[in-house]
């Protein structure tokens, strides 16, 4: 029978014989993980490789991603469909084995990590999710969702100030069935980390409230194993594994030393590495006894089949419940959704309403999320101006997980990858609430769901310098525009009560990506519109105002630019003027339609465009063209009322037709 260290040397063969290959890698952190590794995987983690995606899995998180041949090497020696090919491709283009983890790729990754604390992060929405879940749905004689959250981390997820927003929330929450495992190696990419990372770790996750076992011998299975048993048993806390490694464990010449970290070994200090472990075996060939000893396929089928007998026990006991269950992992929305969005869409209509688009986005939770019980929200400390909540929330806390909203407090970052975790998690729709400049805060999560193409609704009020006497560190000015540059981000800032509408509806049935939804502070005019126009809402841009078939000007505006566009479009036509006003609430989507029908709102006949928006100008001229203007804000804000704010730059009624004027005797 193979040793454990027997086993854990597969891993680390696999990690330097792929990073050699590949001229490119960490081979230092899963070198010095794999009896860590071992254990886990073999003794501990509840999982299938015959069904990846099973509901009642453990997941198994690598936050410090850079060691991706960790997680790689585990899941082909245990049986997912990863091939040695694969591992031989590390790195490759188009491989299912990048230099770091991607959800999508290879089966058994839970989330994409590489900037390292987010997959930490990431974990704690894994793990609130579960707790949620749990008190929703399990009964006393059936816990069907009974699973925990592992994560790795390594010293520079725990320097990353995430790490202190989101660990700090999960101590306060008692998410006691997330387990983190830290790679103490003392090593980064500069180095001994003894001059830049001092602080006492153990000390600080107490402080968070959380289970700290101190002092792991990381290449002792036996303590690594008795440290595991111990953070399971502790259901109150969130554990911490504090394991002392070597980083390139195995290694003559390079274990301990930076020179593992984050470069190939080299081939004849693979060689000396080899010899040392007593690997006698060439690169990437791993003998048939290893992969008996690894394969965790058997294993795992009876875990979901006990699993499966006990989900149709629950189905038959609790039928509505089970139904709701499955319903929400699958991502399915209810059968009538469709129905509720009309009527509720055409209840403001009726209403004809003139509000804040932030209160009317508001009012859009309070209409979908008494029929979405998967909604689950939150705000980073500004609820009442984010307006998040709703009649139905209910404060998730440590005493009661039952809920559906949290305070996230001030922790914007932590807040956008929390979600990440619990939307990857599945059974739930998340969304959370802060101001659009704060969106810088948490942009790098942003980009992840976009990454990872994953429903993550994200609510920014505030959206513009019509915030006014916070003045320009808290007017979003050039923000907007950079978040539409992101790939895969769907954004929306919609001019009134009926767009901001429709705008949730499309973050609620967007199942491939994230959402940004950008509303006001101030009152926006109820604007009417016939049926064709209330139709066109949904894509993207339409035309709201037509002055003629052929239109001498084109104004696209959006938000809260739009009445003002509006209300000039309607005077000057009313004297001879031929303009077409086109709201455009989301360049994204209606990007995505036909040339048909972007011809129709967007002739390419009428090259005479204003495009106007309070932020930068920048974005707006792909749409008006090198004989167009874009009118907007292209410098920083200025602490003022509103009005005088829109007066200062020139974002007003009078403004606007100075430049129609100015732009049509132009081009005449």
């Amino acid at each position: 029978m193979l040793s454990r260290r027997e086993l854990a040397n597969a891993i680390r063969a696999l990690s330097m014989d792929a990073v050699q290959r590949a001229n490119s890698g960490h081979p230092g952190a899963p070198m010095g993980m794999a009896d860590i590794a071992e254990v886990l995987w073999n003794d501990f983690l509840k999982h299938n490789p015959n069904n990846p995606n099973w509901d009642n899995r453990d997941r198994f998180v690598m936050s410090n991603g850079h060691g991706s041949m960790l997680i790689y090497a585990l899941l082909h020696l245990t049986g997912y469909g990863l091939s040695i090919e694969e591992i031989k491709n590390f790195r490759q283009l188009h491989s299912k084995t990048p230099g770091h983890p991607e959800y999508g790729y290879a089966p058994g990754i839970e989330t994409t990590t590489g900037p390292l604390g987010q997959g930490l992060a990431n974990a704690v929405g894994m793990a609130l999710a579960e707790s949620v879940l749990a008190a929703k749905f399990n009964k006393d004689e059936f816990d069907i969702v009974n699973h925990y959250t592992y994560v790795t981390v390594g010293d520079g997820c725990l320097m990353e100030g995430i790490s202190h927003e989101a660990c700090s929330l999960a101590g306060t929450l008692g998410l006691g069935k997330l387990i983190t495992i830290y790679d103490s190696n003392q090593i980064s990419i500069d180095g001994d980390i003894s001059g830049w990372f001092t602080e006492d770790v153990p000390n600080r996750f107490e402080s968070y409230g959380w289970h700290v076992i101190r002092n792991i011998n990381g290449h002792n299975p036996d303590e690594i194993k008795i440290a595991l048993e111990n953070a399971i048993k502790n259901i109150n806390q969130p554990s911490i594994l504090c394991c002392n490694t070597i980083i390139g464990w195995g290694s003559p010449n390079k274990a301990g030393k930076e020179s593992s970290h984050g470069a190939p070994l080299g081939n004849e200090e693979i060689q000396l590495t080899r010899e040392k472990l007593g690997w006698q075996y060439e690169p990437f060939e791993i003998p048939d006894e290893y992969y008996v000893a690894w394969d965790a396929k058997s294993k795992g089928k009876e875990l979901e089949d006990v699993w499966q007998k006990k989900i149709a026990a629950y189905e038959k006991k609790y039928p509505e419940l089970a139904a709701e269950y499955k319903r929400r992992i699958k991502g399915h929305l209810p059968d009538d959704w469709n129905d509720i969005a009309q009527e509720y869409i055409n209840s403001i209509v009726d209403k004809a309403e003139s509000i804040a688009s932030r209160k009317a986005s508001q009012n859009a939770i309070e209409a979908y999320a008494k029929h979405l019980p998967e909604m689950i929200g939150g705000s980073a400390d500004l609820t009442g101006s984010n307006l998040t909540n709703w009649s139905g929330s209910i404060l998730i806390s440590n005493q009661n997980k039952n809920g559906n909203y949290i305070s996230y407090g001030v922790r914007e970052f932590a807040m956008a990858a929390i979600n990440n975790g619990i939307a990857l998690h599945k059974g739930f729709i998340p969304y959370s609430g802060t101001f659009l400049m704060f969106s810088e805060y948490g942009r790098n999560a942003l980009r992840m769901a976009a990454l990872m193409k994953i429903q993550n609704i994200f609510v920014f009020t505030h959206d513009s310098i019509g915030l006014g006497e916070d003045g320009p560190t808290h007017q979003a000015v050039e923000q907007a525009s950079s978040l539409r540059l992101m790939p895969n981000m769907s954004l929306w800032r919609p001019c009134d009560a009926v767009e901001s509408t429709v705008a949730w509806q499309a973050a609620i049935e967007r199942r491939d990506g994230p959402t940004s939804l950008l509303f006001s502070r101030q009152s926006l005019e109820h604007i009417n519109r016939n049926e064709p126009q209330l139709n066109n809402i949904k894509r993207g841009g339409y035309i709201l105002v037509e002055g003629t078939k052929n239109p001498e000007l084109i104004i696209i505006a959006t938000g809260s630019e739009v009445e003002m566009a509006m209300n000039v479009t309607t005077e000057l036509n009313s004297k001879g003027k031929k303009i077409r006003l086109v709201s455009m609430p989301s360049t994204d989507v209606f990007d995505k339609q036909n040339d048909k029908y972007k011809e129709t709102v967007l002739p390419f006949s009428c090259r005479n465009r204003i495009a106007i928006e309070a932020g930068v100008t920048d974005y707006w001229k792909k749409y008006v063209g090198l004989d167009g203007l874009a009118l907007g804000v292209d410098t920083f804000g200025e602490s003022a009322p509103a009005k005088k704010v829109f007066e200062y730059f020139g974002l007003t009624e009078q403004n606007l037709k100075k430049e129609i004027n100015e732009l049509t005797v132009k081009t005449k």
